[in-house]
């Protein structure tokens, strides 16, 4: 559902075990149309709200997610609170931030455009690797990968799928739960 337009901004509301009222929605307008002055050319904003049924979760019961496309560059910010309009002005927080900082970037990389000989003699990388790890991979069982995730306190692990003869990653989903990622 598309709540209304601002300038070039259109702003899809969505809700996931809970519901808000027209007031919270104007206010999730007028925030977001607040926070994207840095594009003032940003298509859509993607913004759902969830509400954890865990009553163990109540310090972030509700979490928002923000997401957009600016400038080529997906820009995802969530915040979670313990009541919607704390975690939504947190995420618009964050998401004015990260958009702040990506124009910022732009016009920063426009600026300091280096001449093509200087780019010929030495590249720098935008994000330069800081830390190359190796290891021998073992194949092993998604139980036995998700015992040694375990055991080694990580939220994904990298391995080669004794079942499959893959490599493959396993994860644990914000819910608890464990996910398995497979090549096609």
């Amino acid at each position: 559902m598309i709540l209304e337009e601002v300038l070039t901004l259109d702003i899809e509301l969505h809700t996931r075990n809970t519901s808000v009222d027209d007031v919270f929605r104007e206010t999730v307008v007028e925030k977001l149309s607040r926070a994207a002055r840095f594009f003032p050319q940003l298509g859509s904003v993607d913004v759902e709200i969830i509400e954890e049924p865990n009553p163990r979760r109540s310090e972030d019961r509700f979490r928002v997610e923000l997401t957009t496309s600016a400038a080529g560059r997906v820009i995802r910010v969530e915040s979670a609170a313990p009541q919607p309009e704390a975690a939504l002005d947190d995420a618009v927080d964050r998401f004015a931030r990260t958009l702040r900082r990506w124009k910022e970037k732009l016009i920063d990389s426009h600026r300091q455009a280096p001449s093509e000989a200087d780019s010929r003699r030495r590249p720098v990388p935008e994000n330069p690797v800081v830390r190359t790890k190796q290891f021998v991979m073992k194949p092993l069982t998604v139980e036995e990968a998700a015992m040694q995730m375990d055991l080694l306190g990580h939220d994904f692990f990298f391995f080669l799928n004794a079942e499959t003869d893959k490599h493959s990653v396993l994860y644990r989903r914000r819910d608890g739960r464990l996910g398995l990622i497979e090549p096609a």
